[in-house]
């Protein structure tokens, strides 16, 4: 290649991330605005953002200032995802582990002395260890504690940084006064308590052992009790990326084997940090233990033992179960939740035995830390399911396929009602969509799952019960072909499915008939 080729070559790499010269950024730009846009103010921008354009918010498309001032309303946590100059684009493939490449190490130095120096022009007593928030080995990418918006320009202008952005900072809506009414993060916890009044023969089904089918296991719907009769899950490991599981659900771990379910293995997990005041630990030191009771019932939807005890059944109840606790609860607004879930996806990455994810949980702005670590475990082999997206009464109307649903690396499910024609109320729909479950019937019950303890059934539902279906499905049918790849895998859940020919540009490649999937002449 000709020398001026190499020259002209290397500045268009040089270019794809250094937007603007440094010399121009040695002080805040005034026309930025010297104060922090308030909470409501970059709420209100995200949403309209989110509304434009029926995906999730986009931080590299934001300008300096809104990063800046989310990282003010935050916990002023910074992602910092950095690469050698040529690598420099958030979509450029990383190295199998980057953290220990030699020019993604050198490239890191640079980086973090750019944001040690910035930052102690403000604050000439900063120190390195008071600025580095979470230690990270495998992806390349820092997480820095940054005040100033100089930093944030310098960074986001850097021939050497992918990308940069806020961790803990994700709009609620509505935003009120209070507490209580504020706490929209915490949807998804505390309601896994057992369902009463439930009806045999109409509810559920009891299967020969005494185990309790859900209603949506019927074969009209997705041809799971028929399926059986062919696989069960046997030999598939299926990581849940969650809340955790229940340390007072036996059937999650003493009574894991039991009945027609014997022979697998239940590990319980933890990635999720402890809570930090500004680099000051505050919380405990988090353990596996579930104490929202959402990641529960997404361990039981999956692979539930089918025991003798009358408990409700997982549709894979012969897999094996990892359960990973890493967030403390359904929405990832949280620094260290981003953190717990990319350190879960890395580890799963990193296991040889696991060929499943499912993980229910997500958020409206992007994150490109959890990217790199969705592609990190995509790379090896790992089928990943996510859920489209579950809210209550004030965005399942409009809100598109959340993320890490949108990522093309993640297979996004959603639910419907059993009329097989509409959402369920709680559910996001759109293109990105590719897999549809059943979720929610005429009288508004929801599917059975695990409760967080004893073995009365509870009842959930919204995309995010419909993705543990449909990795218990996938771990169903690839213990039938177990041979077989991701790809291959994926192509049979697609072919069984009843928008098999026509995708919907709302539910995706719709219903899986489990039994057609795994052979079973369906009529």
């Amino acid at each position: 290649m000709p020398k001026f080729t190499l020259i002209a070559a290397a500045l268009l790499a040089l270019a794809a991330c250094a937007r603007t010269p440094d010399a121009e950024l040695a002080q805040p730009n005034p026309a930025l605005g010297g104060e922090a846009l308030s909470t409501q103010q970059l709420d209100e921008q995200i949403w309209e953002k989110v509304k434009a354009t029926n995906a999730p918010f986009d931080w590299s498309q934001a300008t300096d200032h809104v990063v800046w001032s989310a990282l003010q309303r935050s916990d002023q946590v910074l992602s910092v995802g950095y690469a050698p100059a040529d690598k420099c684009s958030p979509q450029a493939a990383l190295p199998p582990r980057a953290g220990a490449d030699a020019a993604y190490q050198q490239a890191r130095e640079q980086v973090l002395r750019l944001i040690i120096s910035s930052e102690q022009q403000a604050d000439p007593s900063l120190a390195a260890e008071q600025i580095v928030v979470f230690g990270e080995e495998t992806l390349p990418v820092l997480n820095v504690r940054v005040r100033q918006l100089s930093t944030v320009q310098r960074l986001r202008r850097s021939p050497l940084v992918r990308y940069a952005e806020p961790m803990g900072f994700d709009p609620y809506r509505p935003r009120t006064s209070t507490a209580a009414q504020r706490s929209l993060s915490s949807s998804g916890c505390g309601s896994n308590t057992a369902t009463p009044n439930l009806v045999a023969g109409s509810d559920y089904t009891v299967l020969s052992n005494g185990s309790k089918s859900s209603w949506n296991q019927a074969d009209v719907y997705h041809g799971v009790r028929a399926a059986w009769s062919q696989s069960t899950g046997q030999g598939v490991k299926l990581v849940v990326i969650d809340t955790g599981a229940s340390d007072a659900q036996e059937n999650l771990g003493s009574a894991f084997n039991q009945g027609l379910s014997e022979g697998r293995t239940v590990e319980r997990l933890v990635t999720l940090p402890r809570t930090t005041f500004f680099g000051i630990p505050t919380g405990p030191v988090e353990t596996p233990n579930d104490p929202c009771g959402h990641g529960t019932s997404m361990a039981g939807a999956a692979a539930a033992p089918r025991g003798t005890d009358g408990a409700s059944v997982g549709i894979a109840y012969n897999a094996n179960l990892v359960s990973i606790r890493a967030a403390a609860d359904v929405f990832l607004d949280e620094s260290r939740e981003v953190k717990g879930v990319s350190d879960a996806f890395v580890l799963a990455g990193n296991r040889p035995d696991v060929r499943i994810i499912s993980m229910s949980m997500g958020r409206v702005t992007s994150s490109s830390q959890m990217a790199d670590a969705i592609r990190y475990a995509h790379a090896r082999g790992k089928l990943i399911f996510c859920a489209a997206g579950t809210s209550f009464d004030w965005s399942a109307g409009w809100v598109g396929v959340i993320f890490p649903a949108s990522l093309p690396e993640a297979v996004a499910v959603t639910g419907m009602k059993d009329n097989l024609a509409s959402r369920c109320d709680e559910c996001h729909v759109g293109s990105d969509v590719e897999f549809t479950v059943v979720m929610q019937r005429s009288n508004n019950l929801r599917p059975l799952s695990l409760a967080m303890s004893g073995d009365a059934p509870s009842t959930v539902g919204g995309s995010s019960v419909s993705t543990a279906s449909m990795a218990g499905m996938a771990a169903v049918v690839w213990s039938k072909y177990p041979t077989e790849t991701r790809e291959q895998i994926k192509q049979r859940l697609v072919a069984a499915s009843t928008n098999a020919t026509n995708r919907s540009p709302s539910f995706g490649y719709g219903r899986v008939n489990l039994a057609k999937a795994v052979g079973v002449l369906v009529q």
